[in-house]
């Protein structure tokens, strides 16, 4: 089985103290000591972004590692030479926030996806937060040119169908360009997903939208004909059994 999550926000690199939407990610891994690699390229493999991994996931019982391109290797490290049969090897891979745009050129160059599609194919779950979100769809609405400015469609892997944009509410310029791409049909249809909440994909389908907090949430958004429509999706909160009812709004 092949599983994705795409987190709209939140996660260890932002949240103090443990993370719901973290723990969940690790909870869907096969092996009871997993082996969790991640790869910062959005943020330039940031140091900061690397702490936080090795504090936050300290205290599972894991194996942890990750893979870097700007930097000299160091404790944890992957060596670039070794990195396609290493990935393959993981039980969990999750990707960090940024700069998508530069973070796919970055792969790209250096065969990056075909081996997370290696590894997906040996059981990985794949997983990631804003840019580690939507890098996974078809296609993604993206501000990496312009941050806070004006958002535009960036070809991504394609593992999933559609297209998605994190931060949905958080950052209002986000939700507006990503209707006016739909409405004009720059992007498929896709999600839009709010810092807090995530999507479990399984062999390309949707299983279940999760929600780490009240103000979570995670819609739908299509055309259909000449109207925008988005629906809430009914959301899981983590630790609970229960899901909300959906609602859909019309535009």
């Amino acid at each position: 089985m092949r599983r994705i999550v795409a987190i709209g926000g939140g996660g260890f690199t932002t949240e103090h103290g443990p993370s719901p939407l973290d723990d969940y990610v690790v909870s869907l891994a096969a092996a009871r000591k997993p082996r969790i690699c991640f790869i910062p390229t959005a943020s330039g493999d940031a140091e900061d972004a690397l702490q936080r991994f090795y504090h936050a996931f300290a205290r599972h019982h894991a194996e942890l590692a990750h893979l870097a391109f700007f930097r000299k290797p160091c404790h944890g490290a992957i060596a670039l030479g070794e990195f396609e049969r290493t990935l393959a090897e993981q039980d969990i891979i999750y990707v960090g926030g940024g700069n998508t745009r530069s973070m796919l050129a970055v792969w790209r160059d250096w065969g990056v996806p075909q081996a997370l599609r290696n590894a997906s194919a040996n059981g990985a779950v794949l997983a990631g937060v804003s840019a580690g979100a939507i890098c996974w769809f078809e296609w993604g609405a993206s501000d990496s040119a312009a941050p806070g400015m004006q958002s535009a469609p960036l070809r991504c892997l394609g593992f999933l169908k559609g297209s998605c944009s994190p931060h949905w509410g958080g950052e209002a310029h986000r939700r507006r360009e990503f209707h006016a791409m739909l409405r004009r049909g720059a992007v498929p249809a896709g999600y839009g997903l709010s810092d807090g909440a995530a999507l479990l994909f399984e062999d390309g389908r949707l299983v279940e939208a999760v929600a780490a907090n009240a103000r979570a949430a995670a819609y739908r958004v299509e055309c259909s004909g000449d109207r925008l429509c988005e629906t809430a999706l009914a959301v899981r909160a983590l630790g609970v059994t229960s899901a909300c009812a959906s609602v859909r709004r019309s535009r």
